[in-house]
């Protein structure tokens, strides 16, 4: 192990310290009672795709440079998908252990249709409905796609922008 690999993070830690970010602005999100407000959750994209173009450039600089564009991406990749597993975990263990918030999206829901005006009482009734039948398929697939399409993005970001050293073919690869 040289000098390089003892101050590289590892794929599996930076998921998890991003993981943890997003968890801990959720939570204050949920507990400041400020989850209807739309712009304040996309922030949540704002510290996912921030971290892992970081988290990208630290790993680029802890290999002295010499990882490629396709390293460098799986490398961004593999933490958001890390991330976005301990996030879905952390969400499907929130929405058992309390219930009541479960209530508390679908009622922001509905007063977000009724507030458009558009949509008669009975079809916001029917779709909250849909809602509550398709909501742990809404959460879980919504959370997993949305996190990882906005990972590798990043990712692809990160490799992007980290300064990458060109090797000769003849130099021996370790």
């Amino acid at each position: 192990m040289d000098k390089a690999d003892k101050k590289s993070v590892s794929h599996f830690m930076a998921g998890l310290i991003i993981a943890a970010i997003l968890i801990v602005y959720s939570m204050f999100l949920t507990f400041m009672d400020l989850t209807a407000n739309q712009s304040l959750s996309y922030i949540s994209v704002v510290f996912l795709m921030a971290g892992i173009v970081f988290f990208v450039t630290q790993y680029g600089k802890a290999v002295d440079h010499t990882a490629t564009f396709g390293q460098l991406f799986s490398y961004g990749f593999k933490a958001t998908a890390i991330a976005t597993l301990v996030v879905i975990a952390f969400q499907v263990i929130f929405f058992f252990i309390f219930p009541e918030y479960k209530e508390k999206i679908i009622d922001i829901s509905r007063e977000q249709m009724l507030k458009q005006g558009n949509v008669p009482e009975a079809q916001v009734e029917q779709a909250l409905e849909m809602v509550r039948k398709f909501f742990w398929v809404g959460l879980i697939g919504g959370a997993l796609f949305f996190n990882l399409v906005c990972g590798a993005i990043a990712s692809l970001i990160g490799a992007g922008i980290t300064k990458k050293v060109p090797q000769s073919p003849f130099q021996q690869q370790s």
